[in-house]
């Protein structure tokens, strides 16, 4: 299925592309999401009348994200956790407690922004977390969780 993408997407394209995708793909993630729209002639002079008013958004969202890292550089949070024996959390630290732990510094930031690829966090310790501002924005948070 061909799709025009009307906003960047990681690992496919830029805003305008137009991809190649499978149906399954576009039907339940690009097209409900609002990040594509389908491949023909009524959608492409739809998007060509709208392109300006999309990259200008997109520059916006771009700018926004890169002001927000200047903020967020060099930024250590400490989180307390309750504890067992040899630094085991009693559950875990995840991405809303970091989020609302770097809120509380003042930059606003939601879960969703934070990158756990390893999964939460259950020893105390220091961790370099990644925020994901923009899909072409990342900057990197140091963690510290200690025992309550």
């Amino acid at each position: 299925m061909e799709v025009i993408l009307l906003q960047h997407v990681n690992n496919l394209g830029n805003l305008g592309d137009k991809v190649k995708v499978k149906p399954g793909y576009a039907r339940n993630y690009l097209l409900p999401t609002g990040k594509a729209t389908e491949a023909n002639e009524a959608n492409l002079a739809k998007f060509e009348a709208r392109r300006a008013e999309l990259e200008r958004a997109a520059n916006e969202a771009l700018a926004n994200a890169q002001s927000r890292v200047a903020k967020l550089e060099g930024t250590i949070v400490t989180i307390s956790a309750n504890t067992a024996g040899e630094g085991r959390l009693f559950g875990s630290v995840g991405p809303a407690e970091i989020a609302d732990a770097v809120t509380a510094t003042g930059t606003e930031l939601s879960k969703r922004e934070v990158q756990m690829a390893e999964g939460p966090i259950r020893q105390t310790g220091e961790y370099d977390i990644s925020i994901r501002l923009h899909s072409q924005v990342a900057v990197t948070v140091r963690v510290n969780v200690v025992a309550a």
